[in-house]
């Protein structure tokens, strides 16, 4: 797998809205469970993230609720 981030930004976790761009992957600072929306529109709770680890799963939301990971940060880039 080729793995080039080309932009990192801090994710705030919303009920409200959509992130200003999806994710292509998300880095957990502290362990925990994080609910999303992913681009094809399914919503779900990952369980028990592992923090310092970058999860290539993307993402269109980040829920405040459901969610306990804290630092959650946001990836862009080539992920092929």
């Amino acid at each position: 797998m080729s793995q080039t981030i080309d932009s990192i930004f801090e994710i705030t976790p919303t009920d409200a809205a959509d992130l200003s761009v999806p994710a292509w992957a998300l880095y957990v600072g502290v362990t925990g469970d994080v609910k999303i929306d992913t681009p094809a529109g399914d919503t779900v709770t990952l369980v028990n993230l592992l923090q310092g680890v970058v999860h290539y799963i993307q993402a269109r939301k980040v829920y405040s609720s459901g969610t306990d990971a804290k630092s959650i940060l946001g990836l862009l880039g080539d992920f092929r």
